[in-house]
């Protein structure tokens, strides 16, 4: 158990939270600085999670699902919810249940379950379907013929990757949209919309033929009987299996060209990237509402032409910078993102998913397009070029199956149920709020708020959210909470597989209330420092995007010495007697680290992007973790850095002399040539289990590319230190002050009366 505690943090609930230990009043908690939060993998696999092939059993007043928390009369055949205290009658088929024959749903050990859903109607109205899913690829054309060629190509092999029942539709677009048509297989068919200007969804419908059947079949819920899901010719002429239209797609693709609008000089290429999204929109939701559908946008470069809109034509007018939007300089931005706002909410309502595949060198607009993708629960991938393994290998993951495969899920309903002591500020990641009001909803409102249930279009294996809570100021005395010392809290996951198939996670958590005037030491023990720096992190990342002039250095610079200050050890006014709890000793740490450097992972890949990992190898020992300090750096030792998009092996002065001279190929270094595998080895292992695949960089001390490295570490000797740097080692050329600087000075104002 120990050794699962140290591997997986997570354990079978995956859920980590700020503070396991909870102050039971709201002004204790405001004193806790670190907000309460809970961060969540909905559908994290997980080898001890059992799948039960029958529906929950919910109470009958709050919706809590039957959980090992819940108290049973066995005799009566009656079970108590722990959230409500609501006394809830087993039904018939559970009438052999006693002390030695319980169902599942008690056992201690099984705090996360999962339901098959044969009934749609037991949880929500997603009918399962023989559709595994439906990928419409939309390819923008106003890109090189090298960079099309690559794209192509990524597209061919996509084709072959799907599941033979999952549907495929294409659109390309560049000054104009083109919709083929796949089920026209004679010739090319091709329908074509101007770009300049917005197309409404019923004029979409109209061009391709759908208007009547759309209107026939406008429900979201599919009528019963329906054959393979769906009921509108639509679907046979724009959407077909991948077995059946490989050819006439492959045959498409060949014959497609760069876009051939002429571009005067001095101007950039007319690229209608909105309204060949809102074409692929209004195409899905005609032919599949409420289905695994996702469109893939794969994007050369900024929206030039009609809505959505990032940058005029003329080259002469630079796209907007982030001094822009700061300045209210940037003429396009509002509109832009009115438009695809209203992307969002039409894709949310049809249960579709939006991902972004970017290479360019120029930008193309993500932060309009962010409100799209991020509520429906789509992926990004930014890359240099389409030929580069960035997007080639991630593209392929995003489609394959097996081990690597992401295991995308669709049309996924969360719900949170509290005790009453508890309120639900909202949610930070990739959903939508649903609305659902309710007395856990509570007034104070961070990232998607005023509800207890969210809409995830799109989810995967590595989804995380993280929710924030608030704790209520009633009388403690009439709470149920003071006779029992533990709150509970459940996490409802509903969600749609990659096989179709409807499933309900259902995770039931268990944490302690304390009282934190006379039990600091509890709550101090209870600090998840991991768990905190990411929670801190999204956070700081919500208001920068919402709050004007919201200076992120300075709250996490303030956050930090009033955490010091309230749960540090030492005598006012004296920096030299300031210690921490073990508890907290490495967050000051995690703070510097994100000072200096992205966050919507999961908790130990964020912790990543925050604090990258180090390993150093050298012939003296197996790979060991390094101090991400420049003092790390040695001539006989190579370096693998992990920093989550990249991973950087890093190779010490004389192991590069070594190298260059061949000496790995000699029989007798058989030991330097695994020297230089052993790295190479473990960066593969990361990156084939990462998305986006990372970029490997590999390098040599004072090469051009070390800076991948330098950026990264601690700068402890810089060219302006006083101290000798030890041989072999190497200064960082920067005026950025070291980690020993900043807890010196954290000490200072920590302790100041």
């Amino acid at each position: 158990m120990s050794e699962m505690a140290t591997t997986d943090p997570e354990g079978i609930d995956g859920v980590r939270m700020t503070w396991n230990v909870w102050p039971r009043t709201k002004v204790e908690a405001s004193k806790c600085v670190i907000p309460i939060a809970a961060s969540i993998s909905p559908i994290r696999p997980h080898v001890d999670i059992p799948d039960l092939p029958y529906a929950p059993l919910r109470c009958k007043t709050c919706s809590a699902v039957l959980n090992p928390f819940s108290r049973v009369d066995f005799t009566a055949k009656i079970w108590i919810c722990p959230f409500c205290f609501q006394r809830n009658h087993f039904p018939p088929h559970y009438s052999m249940i006693s002390e030695i024959n319980v169902p599942a749903e008690l056992y201690p050990q099984y705090t996360t379950l999962q339901y098959s859903l044969s009934n749609p109607e037991s949880l929500q109205s997603a009918q399962p379907t023989a559709l595994s899913s439906v990928f419409l690829f939309v390819l923008d054309t106003c890109m090189i013929e090298e960079e099309l060629g690559f794209v192509k190509s990524a597209l061919q092999q996509a084709i072959s990757l799907l599941p033979e029942n999952a549907l495929v539709g294409f659109i390309s677009f560049g000054t104009q949209v083109q919709v083929h048509e796949l089920g026209f297989s004679d010739m090319s068919k091709v329908y074509v919309f101007r770009g300049s200007k917005e197309i409404s969804k019923d004029l979409v419908l109209e061009q391709l033929g759908l208007g009547v059947s759309s209107r026939r079949t406008s429900s979201p819920v599919f009528a019963k009987g329906v054959q393979n899901g769906f009921n509108n010719a639509g679907v046979n002429r724009f959407l077909l299996p991948a077995s059946d239209c490989e050819f006439t797609l492959n045959a498409i693709l060949e014959e497609l060209q760069t876009d051939q609008w002429p571009i005067p000089p001095g101007n950039r290429a007319a690229r209608c990237t909105g309204v060949a999204l809102s074409v692929a929109a209004g195409l899905l939701g005609a032919c599949l509402p409420g289905t695994a559908g996702r469109i893939v946008a794969l994007v050369g470069g900024p929206c030039s032409e009609g809505p959505g809109t990032i940058v005029s034509k003329d080259l002469s007018d630079p796209v907007r910078s982030h001094k822009d939007l700061d300045k209210d300089a940037a003429p396009y931005f509002d509109k832009a993102v009115k438009f695809y706002d209203n992307l969002a909410k039409q894709l949310v309502s049809q249960g579709h998913v939006l991902d972004l595949f970017a290479s360019a060198l120029d930008q193309v607009g993500v932060a309009e397009m962010k409100v799209a993708v991020e509520r429906t629960g789509g992926l990004v991938v930014l890359a240099e070029s389409f030929g580069h393994s960035v997007f080639k290998d991630s593209f392929k993951r995003v489609l394959e199956d097996g081990e690597q495969c992401l295991g995308l899920s669709f049309n996924g309903t969360l719900e949170v149920i509290c005790p009453k002591e508890v309120k639900i500020q909202g949610i930070i990641g990739p959903c939508t709020s649903l609305e659902k009001k309710g007395p856990s909803v509570a007034d104070t409102v961070i990232g998607q708020g005023n509800t207890t249930a969210w809409k995830m279009c799109g989810l995967d294996k590595s989804t995380c959210l993280t929710v924030f809570f608030d704790i209520s100021t009633g009388e403690r005395s009439n709470t149920p909470g003071t006779v029992n010392p533990q709150l509970y809290l459940q996490f409802l996951t509903s969600y749609q597989n990659p096989q179709g198939q409807t499933k309900l996670r259902v995770t039931t958590v268990s944490r302690r209330w304390v009282e934190s005037a006379v039990g600091t030491e509890e709550l101090v023990q209870g600090f998840d420092q991991e768990a905190a720096a990411v929670v801190l992190a999204r956070l700081m990342s919500l208001k920068m995007e919402m709050e004007e002039g919201f200076d992120a250095t300075r709250w996490l610079d303030r956050s930090l010495i009033r955490l010091c200050s309230r749960f540090g050890d030492y005598r006012k006014d004296d920096p030299a007697s300031f210690t921490l709890n073990p508890c907290f000793s490495l967050f000051p740490q995690f703070m510097f680290n994100l000072r200096r450097s992205q966050f919507v992972q999961n908790i130990t890949n964020a912790a990543v992007m925050i604090q990258p990992s180090l390993l150093s190898y050298s012939f003296n020992s197996i790979a060991t973790p390094a101090l991400l300090d420049v003092a790390s750096i040695a001539a006989d030792r190579i370096l693998l850095l992990d920093s989550y998009f990249s991973m950087v092996i890093f190779h010490g002065m004389t192991i590069a002399q070594w190298r260059n001279m061949g000496y790995q190929n000699q029989p007798e270094h058989e030991a330097f040539a695994q020297l230089l595998r052993s790295p190479l080895d473990d960066a593969q292992m990361i990156i084939r289990d990462r998305f986006p695949v990372p970029r490997l960089v590999v390098c040599d001390q004072h090469g051009s590319q070390a800076r991948f490295l330098l950026a990264k570490l601690n700068p402890s000797a810089t060219h302006n230190s006083g101290h000798d740097v030890a041989a072999g080692s190497d200064v960082i050329f920067t005026d950025d002050v070291s980690l020993q600087v900043f807890i010196e000075h954290l000490q200072r104002l920590a302790v100041q009366s």
